[in-house]
Formats: C-alpha cells, sequence, structure tokens
C-alpha cells in the first residue's frame, strides 16, 4: 500500500465555461467562447459549443452528492468573471446566489472548494477594449479578483488566479487554438505580460482583503527532454524551460522574471512594454501554493532553420517524437507518469520546496461507449492505470521530501473541451449529451477506495 500524507487532498477539477452552461442565461454576458462560436462555428467539433455543455447550472446540488459518493474531500472549479461582473463593474445577484449556494453544497458534502478566478474565458466586453493586449486589463481583472474575494471568502480559503496562462497566450496569439486566433509572437509577450501582472496584482488584492485563506497560480507543466546531450539540443530544451515553464513559475514564486528570458525577449525584439514600477509588484506579491497541471512531457530538439529575430518559439525549439513513447492515441499524448517524480523533485530543489499538489492529471478517450459493459457502466481500466502509475511516481517524490499535499484529476464529469466538443472524455462521471444525466463510471469506485485508505 502507497500511503499519502495526512490530509492529503483527493479531487477533481473543472472550469466555468465548460461545465456550467447557461452561457447568456441569468445574468452572464458572452465571452470570447461565445463569441467564436457564433462568428466562426465551423470551427467547433460536431457543433458543440459552450451554450450547454454539462450544464453544471442545473445540476450542481446533485453533483455535489456524486463528489461525496466518489470520496472526493476537495474540488476545483472557476467562477465566470462575465457571470459575477458582466459589465466589469456591476454585480450579478443570480450569480451570488449560485456560487454561494454552489459552493456551501460542497462544504455541506466533505469537499473543500478550490476556486480559480480565470479558466481561459475572457469576457467579450474586455476583448472588445483589446483584451489582455490592453493594460487596462491588469486593474479590471484585480478587481474582479477583489470582488470575488469579498463575496465567498468566507466560504473559499483556498484561491487561484489563473490556470495555464500560458495557455490563452499561446493558443489566441500564436496557435490559433483559441480567438482572436491570430499569429504574432511581440502581442503574444504583451499579453503574457499583463496576464502575469494581473495574476499579481490579484494577490495583492487578496492580501487586502483577508488575513486568512491562501492563494496560489495553477501552471501546466511539461518537464523539457532533450534529443541528446548535444548542445544545440541542451540550448533548445533551456530555452523550452524558460519559455514553458520558468516564464510564470519564477515570478510566482521566487518574484523574478529570469534573466535568461529578458535576455532572450530583447535580443529577438520581442520585449513588452512595461512601467517602472511593475518591478515590486512581481517581487513582492508571492503565491501560497502552486497548483500544477500535468499530462505529457515535452520533448525538444534543436530548430533546423531559425530566424532572427524569433518569429515563432519554433525559432527556439521544436518538437522531438522519440520513438519509445508510450501514446494515447486518442488523444495524441505521451503518456509518460515517471515525469510527474521530475516535477515534484523541481518544485524541492529549485523553488523552496514551496506546498504544491497536481491540479490536473488525466487521460481523454474517445467513443468510450465502447467500454460500456451490459450493465451501463463505462469501464475505464485504462484511467485507473493511467492515474496509478502516475500516483506512483508522485509517491516517490513525495517520499524523497516533495511538499505535495493533493491529486486532482481531470475531471469530475465529463466536459466541454473548447474546439473539440465533447470527443475526449475524461470524467469520473460519464455525460450523456441528450440528456445531461451522470453515471459513475468504474474509475469513480476506485476513486472512492484510494480517497478512504489514503492511497493504494
Amino acid at each position: 500500500m502507497k500511503h499519502f500524507p495526512k490530509n492529503f487532498l483527493w479531487g477533481a477539477a473543472m472550469s466555468a465555461p465548460q461545465t456550467e452552461g447557461q452561457n447568456l442565461s441569468f445574468g452572464k454576458t458572452a465571452t470570447i467562447w461565445d463569441h467564436w462560436f457564433k462568428t466562426a462555428r465551423e470551427k467547433f467539433y460536431q457543433d458543440q459549443g459552450p451554450e450547454i455543455t454539462s450544464d453544471v447550472y442545473g445540476h450542481y446540488l446533485e453533483d455535489c452528492r456524486r463528489m461525496q459518493a466518489i470520496g472526493l474531500n476537495s474540488f476545483r472549479t472557476s467562477i465566470s468573471w462575465a457571470r459575477l461582473l458582466p459589465d466589469g463593474k456591476t454585480i450579478n445577484p443570480e450569480a451570488v446566489a449560485f456560487y454561494r449556494q454552489y459552493f456551501l453544497a460542497m462544504l455541506d458534502h466533505g469537499v473543500e472548494p478550490i476556486i480559480n478566478l480565470f479558466h481561459f474565458d475572457t469576457p467579450m466586453w474586455l476583448m472588445t477594449r483589446g483584451g489582455w493586449e490592453n493594460r487596462d486589463s491588469i486593474d479590471a481583472f484585480a478587481f474582479y479578483a477583489r470582488t470575488a474575494f469579498e463575496l465567498f471568502g468566507d466560504l473559499v480559503d483556498k484561491w487561484t488566479t489563473f490556470n495555464e496562462p500560458l495557455v490563452h497566450v499561446e493558443c489566441g496569439y500564436l496557435y490559433q487554438y483559441h480567438y482572436p486566433a491570430v499569429v504574432d509572437f511581440k502581442r503574444a509577450t504583451q499579453v503574457a505580460y499583463h496576464t502575469l501582472l494581473a495574476h499579481k496584482a490579484a494577490i495583492k488584492a487578496f492580501r487586502e482583503v483577508t488575513q486568512t485563506g491562501k492563494i496560489g497560480i495553477i501552471l501546466n507543466i511539461s518537464p523539457t527532454y532533450p534529443k541528446s546531450e548535444a548542445k544545440e539540443d541542451m540550448l533548445a530544451a533551456f530555452r523550452s524551460d524558460l519559455l514553458n515553464t520558468r516564464s510564470f513559475l519564477d515570478p510566482a514564486v521566487l518574484g523574478t522574471i529570469p534573466d535568461e528570458l529578458l535576455v532572450l525577449l530583447k535580443e529577438n525584439e520581442l520585449l513588452p512594454e512595461t512601467k517602472a514600477e511593475d518591478h515590486k509588484l512581481i517581487e513582492n506579491n508571492i503565491v501560497d501554493f502552486i497548483g500544477l497541471n500535468y499530462y505529457q512531457p515535452r520533448r525538444v530538439q534543436a530548430p533546423k532553420v531559425t530566424r532572427m529575430p524569433a518569429q515563432m518559439p519554433a525559432d527556439f525549439y521544436q518538437p522531438y517524437d522519440w520513438p519509445k513513447k508510450k501514446l494515447n492515441p486518442h488523444r495524441g499524448w505521451e503518456i509518460y507518469p515517471e515525469a510527474l517524480y521530475d516535477v515534484a523533485m523541481m518544485m524541492k530543489e529549485n523553488y523552496h520546496n514551496m506546498p504544491w499538489y497536481v491540479s490536473e492529471n488525466g487521460i481523454g478517450v474517445a467513443a468510450e461507449e465502447t467500454f460500456m459493459n451490459a450493465d451501463g457502466e463505462i469501464e475505464d481500466d485504462y484511467r485507473i492505470a493511467f492515474m496509478k502509475e502516475h500516483l506512483s511516481y508522485l509517491h516517490q517524490g513525495i517520499r524523497e521530501g516533495s511538499n505535495c499535499f493533493g491529486y486532482h484529476a481531470w475531471t469530475f464529469v465529463d466536459c466541454w473541451s473548447w474546439l473539440n466538443g465533447y470527443k475526449n472524455r475524461y470524467g469520473f462521471y460519464r455525460l450523456d449529451l441528450a440528456t445531461r444525466e451522470r453515471s459513475m463510471k468504474k474509475s469513480g469506485r476506485w476513486m472512492k477506495q484510494v480517497s478512504e485508505n489514503n492511497g493504494f
């Protein structure tokens, strides 16, 4: 039996835009996803948009009972900015009532809420003003954060500011997977910088509002593994880490932007516009904990051709297809559980052994109905095996001193995924798209045993 630390968090993660539904009801205004679905519907898998998703808005009370039924003692989701502040300034009382009832229901069922503020769902009222390219986004986000802390701080002890802040940067401004779907490295760095400052401003607001509770950020961390120890491949891996890991992790924990990153950006004419007072904001507002999302490793090699100044990250590093990889064929992602041990050691050795938790880990599988037994249960043994492997390496890292306090799977119930709709399923509960009814998968029963035993 692999036993985990006392009071270890066993939970799951979701987000408001992927689960709530009621996207333009009960006072909520449009986000970039509502706008993009309206204007470029052809991009969305099987015409599955953000309007209904998993309809948590209508099922949250029963969902809290379902959390308890599979042994979850904690749960992360997000607040919708566009629901709470439909115009950025005015509080929506229907949103306040909904979220307070939702968080109370979690607590009533022995589930600790961990509440995130932003999960790729920029309100359109902000987007029409330039979105995260506009420096005004910093104050707008800080006001939203302060409002949430004041309204829900009596129910929520753990907060996070952003989920995977790099994703809305690279997907919106480099790779065209998120609106506004432009390709501009310089604009991307400006968006990233304002996002970082917004995170820091939210931390500052939190310290001013409350002396209790804790606040962090959730980052998608994939260790970078070079193709070889050749100088060029090692440099590619170093630069990959600068851009993808240290760009947010160093400021969040250490209060500094890596000098090497600043040099790299300057050399390539990619430095964002800044103000002198930004330095203190970055230095002084350190997180209490870190959430780390891990799905697959990052394997890189030296680019064959480079441009100067760089036009894309591919000018610094390129993907390396490791021939020995184990692959999830449904998602196209490598399965490499050993990386969770490396993440644990990275936090211990490079980041003051700050408290952290696995905020997402999971496996997406298409056509899960093919694994349904005669009783209608999805026999997702592949998900159980995936979690066992990853938890085993995490356990090793904890045993060697890494300060990890929890593990959250993605996800609780099958949820909508941006342009991919419901193509790949991740949940402990299956979602029937016709009725929005939930049914427990085999992995849900397994998770209950793990939680009750605090190990496996």
